[in-house]
């Protein structure tokens, strides 16, 4: 069977589950998906639907979104784009917490829960300034 192009998710998805110290069969049926099914995921031979990849992605216990801009159904920019305050930080603080094989899954996940509530109360400090300002802007030309 010819790959599909979704080996770097295959990649991952092992690393990811090696990391949580998972077996193939562990991670299948927390994930609710055949063992075989896995594997060729896994082997870059099936290209998983976005559900499959939530699935999977609670089994690991890591953010759906991380597997769908690996798995390339989410490009991190549009994802940008849409409003997530953690992907507009800088760039790699995810990938490295992700990559990070010294960390489990749940301490993974517990750092980007962390980092993501610091990210939102950042982004939402920064724009209730920028409007207050803008206010203040506005109210000086009002007095002119």
């Amino acid at each position: 069977m010819a790959s599909l192009g979704v080996g770097n998710l295959g990649e991952f998805l092992r690393e990811q589950r090696r990391q949580a110290r998972l077996s193939l069969r562990q991670l299948a049926e927390a994930a609710g998906v055949s063992n075989p099914y896995l594997s060729q995921i896994e082997r870059g031979l099936r290209k998983p639907s976005a559900e499959i990849l939530q699935q999977i992605a609670k089994g690991l216990r890591i953010s759906a979104e991380t597997l769908y801009v690996q798995a390339g159904i989410l490009d991190e920019r549009a994802q940008d784009a849409a409003g997530g305050a953690a992907e507009r930080a800088v760039p790699g603080v995810r990938e490295a917490v992700l990559a990070d094989p010294g960390l489990s899954g749940q301490h993974k996940e517990a750092l980007l829960q962390i980092y993501d509530s610091f990210r939102a109360s950042f982004d939402k400090t920064s724009e209730q300034a920028s409007e207050q300002a803008s206010d203040m802007e506005n109210t000086e030309k009002e007095k002119d």
